[in-house]
């Protein structure tokens, strides 16, 4: 229960700073997509079944707050944290490179997952354009603050582990 409560407030957190602090620090006309790091790093850390949830969430989430179709944002997360939870078998506390480079591919199979469900389906298929100005810019500032997020996700992820055991 207490894992359920701390991983809300952690979607609530990343959903404010996202739509709010990130808005003010935006470079290149882009934001980084802290919903998409919590959920690849619960992906990474808690499997395949959690990461679905958390991905689901966030994409209802967004949805909710900015879809045009309510579902759109809840697939591509909720695809994106199944897929992601693959890497749970091959989990190291110590290891910091796997999840980043795990941030940075599920953030390159969102961007491209939503043109082709936003553009290529409406006949737009200028893809260069939109990797040069969109993808790209998105990754790398995803990336730069996913070295500093999935630090304290991992620190919280810990904490929770210890308090279960203890309870447990």
């Amino acid at each position: 229960m207490v894992r359920v409560l701390v991983t809300a407030i952690l979607i609530m957190i990343s959903f404010l700073l996202q739509t709010t602090a990130f808005k003010m620090l935006a470079l290149a006309d882009v934001v980084p997509n802290l919903l998409l790091i919590v959920t690849a790093a619960a992906g990474y850390m808690r499997g395949r079944v959690e990461a679905l949830l958390v991905g689901f969430t966030c994409g209802l989430l967004v949805d909710c707050m900015y879809g045009d179709v309510i579902g759109l944002y809840a697939l591509l997360f909720l695809t994106v944290g199944y897929l992601s939870g693959y890497a749970h078998m091959i989990y190291f506390k110590d290891d910091y490179t796997l999840p980043i480079f795990l941030i940075g591919a599920s953030d390159l199979l969102y961007n491209i997952f939503y043109y082709i469900i936003s553009f290529l389906l409406r006949n737009r298929l200028n893809f260069l354009f939109y990797l040069r100005r969109i993808i790209l810019p998105e990754l790398v500032y995803t990336l730069l603050v996913a070295l500093v997020f999935y630090k304290l996700l991992h620190s919280i992820n810990g904490l929770l582990e210890r308090f279960e055991q203890r309870e447990g």
